[in-house]
C-alpha cells in the first residue's frame, strides 16, 4: 500500500521515499518550525459519500490553514488514515490524486504517517510543518484593547452549505441560482487556505488564528487568550453574494453564517496605525480582508448590527 499509493508523494528528499520509520526536517536560519495537526471523521466532518480527492483534500487544507494563520509557509505533513473494512483500491487512488493535487498547488510534500484499520468510521489525521520568520509566530494571546479585527474571504458559507447538503430545499427558501447553491457546498466541502498571505500576517498580526469553529466563538478565544473584549459588526462582516441571499430571505441564515463552523478563513488582530499597510499588502497578495470590528476592554464577544445588539446563542460549534 505505501509503496503503490504513497511513495509518489513523497517528493522531500527528508521522507527517505518512506522508507524509514522517520522524516528529517532541514533547519532553515532565521525560521521557526510551526506545527499543527487536526484530524477530521466521517459523519462530523466530512459525508461518508464526498469524492475521496475532497475528502483527502480537506484533511490536508484545515491543516495548511492552520499555518497560514501563523504566518508560515508549509514545508511537509504526514497523515495518519484509518480505513474501514470496506476500503476499496479505487477509493484510495481517488484519496491519494486528491492529496497530489494539493501538493502541486501549495507546493508541499507526503513526509510519512500511518496506515491502520478501523472498524469504522473512516477517519484521517494530518500533521502539518512549516516555517515562519523567527519571533513572528502571531499566537491567540497578543492582541490588545484598540486593535481592529479582520477576517479574510467571505463567512459562513461553509456553514450554510452543510444546511443546504443536509436539506436541498433551502435552496428554494433562500431564492439561491444554481451558482449560488454550487458556491455554498463547494465552500462546505474544499476550504480554502489563505497561504499567500502568510508573509502579510507575519508582518502585521498581533495575534491571529483561522476560523475554523464559527466566527463569534473564535473571535471569543482569541479574546480570552488575550485577556480582552471583541465587539463584531455583523453589518460590516462579508458575506458571499450566495450567503446574502440566504441571509435576505431567511432571519435565521444570519446566525448561521456568523456562528457555524468550516469557514477556514483567518481572524487576524492588527494594530490601526497599520491597517492602511496591512490593506494594501493583503490586496497585493489577492487576498480580500475586511474590518469587522474591535478589540476592547473587558471580555466576552458582543455583536451588532446597525447598532443593535445581536443575541446568537452559544456562537460557536463544539465538539464536546
Amino acid at each position: 500500500m505505501i509503496a503503490r499509493f504513497f511513495r509518489p508523494l513523497a517528493t522531500s528528499p527528508g521522507a527517505a521515499l518512506l522508507l524509514d520509520d522517520v522524516a528529517t526536517v532541514p533547519h532553515v536560519e532565521g525560521r521557526e518550525l510551526v506545527v499543527t495537526t487536526d484530524a477530521i471523521v466521517a459523519g462530523v466532518h466530512f459525508f461518508p459519500d464526498d469524492p475521496a480527492d475532497a475528502i483527502a483534500r480537506k484533511a490536508l487544507r484545515v491543516n495548511l490553514s492552520d499555518l497560514a494563520a501563523k504566518g508560515a509557509r508549509p514545508a511537509g505533513y504526514l497523515v495518519t488514515l484509518a480505513l474501514p473494512r470496506d476500503w476499496t483500491v479505487d477509493w484510495l487512488e481517488g484519496f491519494v490524486e486528491g492529496l497530489a493535487a494539493d501538493q502541486e498547488e501549495f507546493g508541499v510534500s507526503l513526509l510519512g504517517g500511518d496506515t491502520v484499520r478501523t472498524p469504522g468510521p473512516l477517519w484521517i489525521s494530518v500533521t502539518a510543518l512549516g516555517y515562519a520568520p523567527e519571533g513572528h509566530v502571531p499566537r491567540r494571546n497578543g492582541a490588545a484593547p484598540g486593535q481592529r479585527l479582520y477576517v479574510t474571504g467571505t463567512i459562513g458559507d461553509a456553514a450554510l452549505g452543510l444546511l443546504l447538503r443536509q436539506d436541498e430545499s433551502l435552496a428554494l427558501t433562500w431564492d439561491l441560482r444554481r451558482a449560488d447553491k454550487e458556491w455554498l457546498l463547494d465552500r462546505y466541502l474544499l476550504p480554502e487556505p489563505r497561504l499567500s498571505l502568510a508573509g502579510v500576517v507575519s508582518a502585521y498580526a498581533t495575534a491571529s488564528m483561522d476560523i475554523s469553529d464559527g466566527l463569534v466563538g473564535d473571535a471569543g478565544k482569541l479574546a480570552s487568550a488575550s485577556r480582552v473584549g471583541a465587539l463584531i459588526d455583523a453589518s460590516r462582516t462579508p458575506l458571499s453574494r450566495a450567503a446574502s441571499r440566504a441571509v435576505a430571505a431567511d432571519r435565521e441564515a444570519l446566525a448561521v453564517a456568523l456562528t457555524g463552523g468550516d469557514d477556514y478563513e483567518l481572524l487576524l488582530a492588527i494594530d490601526p496605525d497599520d491597517a492602511d499597510a496591512f490593506e494594501s499588502d493583503a490586496a497585493a497578495a489577492g487576498v480580500p480582508v475586511t474590518d469587522i470590528g474591535a478589540l476592547v476592554e473587558g471580555g466576552g464577544v458582543s455583536v451588532e448590527a446597525n447598532g443593535r445588539p445581536l443575541d446568537l446563542g452559544a456562537g460557536s460549534f463544539a465538539h464536546f
